[in-house]
């Protein structure tokens, strides 16, 4: 199926990102958000990862989605509670297999380091957990700025619009992309307030209606978290800029979708 002609996008709207993202990395091939998941993506053919990014209680910006360490690390407690100084001593990925014991939870630099070395695009979430966005948003913007041409590559995206007005007042070109599961109906008015030209959603909610929407505001749209190629074909239509999947392999691997993403 091809698509229509590229339509003008919001003058911020988007760097050049792939059209099959790896969530957290390739996360069902390695323990998520760690850079072993990200040498998985690009072992798959990836060009484009999706990660989280969380504060530690020092400030240190790291891989992480939740705001605690006990799913994803044999660490407990909040992140808040840790510095950078205790991640030698926490392992992020025996809990994923005992293949990736050892593996540790990066820091954003190392990850960026690790990406640009790849040539890869990235969509970078960031999640302040309900506090002040103002610390996460400094230490994000310092880490890609201490790269030159690295902020160029990537979106930045998040649930929380107080994290990307806040990064939009700091970097006023920066692509950014607003984070629903279920777009409100005054969608398109929140992100023209920000200055914001994607919108990341839940694929299970998206609609073609959605899809129109976008497509006339000159929005990139993007689906999160798809794992089944098959049961998003009906909506693989002019509009649909991305798919955000833990199994990226297995859209690369379906002729369809691989036609769909130019491969």
């Amino acid at each position: 199926m091809t698509d229509a002609p590229d339509t003008p996008r919001h003058p911020a709207a988007d760097v050049a990102l792939d059209r099959i993202i790896a969530h957290r990395g390739a996360s069902r091939a390695a323990p998520e958000n760690t850079l072993a998941a990200f040498r998985a993506a690009i072992a798959a053919g990836v060009r484009t990862v999706e990660f989280d990014v969380s504060l530690l209680g020092d400030g240190t910006p790291v891989l992480h989605h939740d705001a605690a360490l006990d799913r994803c690390t044999d660490g407990r407690g909040p992140l808040s509670a840790i510095g950078a100084a205790d991640l030698a001593g926490i392992d992020a990925g025996a809990w994923f297999s005992p293949n990736f014991a050892g593996e540790r939870i990066p820091q954003l630099g190392e990850a960026l380091d690790l990406l640009g070395g790849a040539g890869l695009t990235a969509n970078l979430e960031m999640k302040p957990h309900g506090a002040d966005p103002e610390p996460l948003v400094q230490a994000v913007l310092a880490a890609m700025d201490a790269r030159p041409g690295m902020a160029e590559r990537i979106v930045v995206s998040s649930f929380d619009a107080g994290a990307l007005a806040a990064l939009r007042a700091r970097a006023p070109a920066q692509a950014l992309a607003m984070l629903y599961k279920e777009p409100p109906a005054d969608w398109r008015e929140r992100l023209s307030a920000l200055g914001i030209g994607a919108l990341h959603m839940r694929h299970t909610a998206l609609t073609p209606e959605h899809l129109a929407e976008a497509r006339a505001a000159g929005i990139a749209l993007r689906v999160f978290t798809v794992n089944d190629p098959a049961g998003l074909v009906p909506l693989r239509l002019p509009g649909l800029d991305g798919v955000i999947t833990d199994v990226p392999r297995r859209f690369l691997d379906d002729p369809g979708w691989a036609a769909w993403a130019g491969r």
